[in-house]
């Protein structure tokens, strides 16, 4: 009789102990993840930026805006939205508006509306970004908290080509590199090659890639697995209308839009996966490989990658450093965790 009672009690201060642990967690006593994202909101955008500012995993320190899903002004204008949505004092902070070395092309309003969040009038900027350029406070945060930050970028790749070109030694100084873009075995979305995010800054893709530091690729071959319903939406918005309610009324379009092009059982989680994998890196299977990117030509945009031993003979594509290539997801696992980050 004693010993199942010292048993129980034991039983019973283990899980006191696990008890008081996840409210650690919780209470934010356990440090997560400082992360700065770059993005260009758009719609899958917005909902990564509102789901890294709900998991307890990650400190949001701060917003880079990037032309791409829209233009840079319509960009910084929804980043200073979602920012005063969350009632956050994070810095946002202006990008690049154009590629480094392409012409700049029209934005694809027909994705993600000519405002980038689904033509649903929730474009309500709050505040002012700050007087330095993305680039530059990219290098000052990573300065100020050396091996800390993990860059995500969502977007086009040009602030952080422009952040190395400031400064050479930002691998030293930052965590590392989890970029929603490329697609290494599966067919691209702005042609039968290429990534909407690479393809917008070939250039600046390229330059990120050869670049010797810890970068994770989250591409295609991963993000077309995961596709959100209304049902887990509506869910979301009963259970945190503020939040919930926004991202249901400005992925109206963007659903429409996958519909239109036949995409069923709900519409394509691109850059949320990218924030999923921060978090929880363990609902992805990656593969090391080397990636250069096309600049030019029929290819433009395309993530050539390299997998297995270089050969002996000479290869462009092997002179790039290797890099985690996402090419599994545990779907259901990472929409569980969105419904319940985005449901706190």
């Amino acid at each position: 009789m004693r010993s199942r009672r010292r048993v129980s009690r034991i039983l019973a201060l283990f899980l006191c102990l696990a008890a008081l642990g996840v409210a650690a967690f919780a209470d934010g006593e356990v440090t997560p993840t400082k992360v700065i994202i770059d993005a260009d909101p758009g719609v899958d955008d917005s909902m990564a930026i509102l789901f890294a500012f709900q998991s307890p995993a990650l400190e949001v320190v701060g917003i880079t805006t990037v032309f791409g899903n829209v233009t840079i002004d319509n960009a910084t204008a929804n980043a200073l939205t979602l920012v005063g949505l969350v009632g956050a004092s994070v810095p946002v902070a202006r990008g690049a508006e154009h590629p480094l070395v392409k012409d700049l092309r029209p934005p694809p309003t027909f994705v993600h509306g000519a405002d980038g969040l689904g033509n649903a009038g929730r474009q309500r900027p709050v505040g002012a970004v700050i007087g330095q350029t993305a680039a530059q406070f990219i290098v000052d945060m990573a300065r100020r908290h050396p091996g800390e930050i993990t860059l995500v970028p969502v977007g086009p790749l040009t602030n952080i080509a422009l952040a190395l070109a400031i400064e050479p030694r930002l691998p030293e100084l930052v965590k590392g590199v989890v970029l929603m873009g490329g697609a290494a075995r599966v067919e691209g979305n702005v042609s039968p090659v290429a990534e909407a995010n690479i393809f917008g800054d070939p250039h600046a893709a390229d330059i990120v890639f050869k670049t010797p530091w810890p970068v994770t690729m989250v591409g295609l071959d991963v993000t077309t697995r995961v596709r959100l319903q209304d049902d887990l939406l509506e869910r979301i918005a009963k259970a945190n209308p503020k939040l919930g309610e926004f991202i249901y009324e400005i992925t109206r379009f963007y659903k429409s839009f996958y519909e239109s092009r036949g995409v069923s059982g709900g519409f394509y989680t691109h850059d949320p996966s990218a924030v999923a994998y921060v978090i929880d890196p363990g609902l992805f299977e990656t593969e090391a490989g080397r990636v250069r990117v096309a600049p030019e030509g029929l290819a433009e945009g395309q993530t050539i990658t390299a997998f297995g031993t270089p050969p002996e003979f000479w290869s462009a594509w092997y002179d790039a450093p290797p890099v985690e290539v996402c090419r599994g997801v545990e779907a259901e696992a990472m929409l569980e965790l969105f419904e319940s980050t985005l449901s706190r």
